[in-house]
């Protein structure tokens, strides 16, 4: 693409969002499309609320199906399992089992780790233009927390770890975050990692379209539903929305878990399954005692941070398709862990709920860059790392878009990987 085209973004998250910044910031005159009546709405408004750029763990893994048989047993695991009629859940499913290997998790783990350390740096090359308390940003860290033995032991083991991350005993990881002083007899050791951050994603969301506003090449935001992307020659014609046919030099397709469907129209299937996830924000008052680090409990998958005066708590895996309603023996289950983890922590009956739909691929990696159609590109498949990966994945689509070579390999990113 040469700049000065035009270009529509399909999706109002924070990846789409990111994607509309850095297009126009790299000469390209941009449209944002969402259907929904504000930006930010959708799994980027309750997420977790990581940066997790150096330390990722892809759920694809050696000894994953086994674990799924015991989650889906427990009372509060991190998995669900509602069976459907539809041939993309059965798919899924396959793709994912076939990756779960060794072998390919420290690929895919690979590939994670280079894309998270575009976006650290790409997130930094904002900062001048977006002041970080807008976003409640704070970069204390990251302490993952093992209650096995040989899963602590095998974490330790992890090459990409030595660098950045450091071992802690369970008294080091209650002198590194007192908030886990309830949780410690429990505990065989954790990893904490240096570097990483936490932030609220609804309001970088906000903070993003504000200054898109204000960009001299953004258009402007149309609110909308994408109904259909017309193919014609092997290219987009324009994307079908209710009040008529949108009609641009190219497309990107960013709108989470909706663009399977919507890539669907112009016959490319998307190997994206909605991951629904579910999250609660307690504020925090004078006398509790949130962790100041960010907290992941290893096997209960449950994640715990601080964003400004509230605690957010998320966590769970269900697959249950496009299902986004709260069930409310989930959250129960989550408020449970919550109170035994950390029963200090924060006001948990004054809890803001939410679930959302994570669009997640079954290697845990995003799809970026070209499709068979010459003017469609894609920003989809990021799972729950969409906050993470945002920032580095639009560079890289501003870039190829742009003509020019990617600045990480894009091998495992990429429709044809997938």
């Amino acid at each position: 693409m040469q700049p000065g085209q035009q270009v529509i973004v399909i999706g109002g998250g924070v990846v789409g969002l990111a994607s509309a910044w850095w297009l126009a910031e790299a000469g390209h005159r941009v449209t944002l499309l969402e259907r929904a009546p504000a930006v930010g709405t959708g799994a980027s408004y309750r997420n977790g609320g990581q940066l997790s750029y150096r330390y990722v763990s892809p759920l694809a893994d050696a000894g994953v199906p086994f674990k799924a048989l015991a989650w889906l047993l427990q009372r509060d695991g991190p998995l669900r399992f509602r069976p459907e009629a539809d041939l993309r859940q059965w798919r899924w499913m396959l793709s994912f089992l076939s990756n779960c290997s060794a072998a390919a998790n420290r690929r895919t783990t690979a590939r994670l780790l280079a894309l998270g350390e575009l976006s650290r740096v790409s997130l930094e090359r904002l900062v001048p233009q977006f002041p970080l308390d807008e976003f409640a940003w704070r970069d204390a860290g990251k302490l993952v927390v093992y209650r096995s033995r040989s899963l602590f032991e095998r974490a330790v083991a992890r090459p990409e770890s030595d660098e950045v991350a450091q071992a802690l005993t369970p008294a080091e990881c209650v002198a590194r975050e007192p908030a886990l002083a309830e949780m410690a007899p429990l505990l065989a050791g954790g990893i904490f990692t240096r570097g990483e951050a936490v932030a609220d994603c609804h309001a970088f969301c906000a903070s993003l379209e504000k200054r898109l506003l204000a960009h001299p090449r953004f258009a402007g935001v149309v609110h909308g539903e994408a109904r259909r992307l017309a193919a014609e020659d092997g290219r987009i014609a324009g994307v079908d929305t209710p009040s008529g046919r949108m009609r641009a030099d190219a497309y990107v397709l960013a709108a989470g878990v909706q663009s399977r469907s919507l890539a669907a129209t112009a016959g490319i299937y998307l190997p994206i399954y909605p991951l629904k996830g579910y999250s609660l924000t307690a504020p925090i008052e004078a006398h509790h005692r949130p962790p100041e680090i960010s907290v992941t409990d290893f096997e209960r998958k449950v994640l715990y941070a601080r964003i400004g005066g509230r605690l957010r708590v998320a966590a769970m895996a269900d697959l249950v398709g496009e299902d986004d309603s709260i069930d409310r023996g989930r959250i129960d289950g989550l408020l449970r862990l919550s109170r035994e983890a950390m029963p200090h922590a924060a006001d948990y009956d004054r809890s803001e709920l939410w679930a959302g739909l994570r669009p997640a691929t079954p290697t845990s990696a995003p799809i970026l860059g070209a499709t068979p159609y010459r003017n469609l590109w894609l920003n989809v498949g990021h799972g729950p790392l969409g906050f993470t990966f945002a920032c580095g994945s639009a560079a890289v689509l501003a870039e190829v878009m742009s003509g020019r070579p990617s600045p990480i390999p894009l091998d495992g990113l990429s429709l044809r990987a997938a």
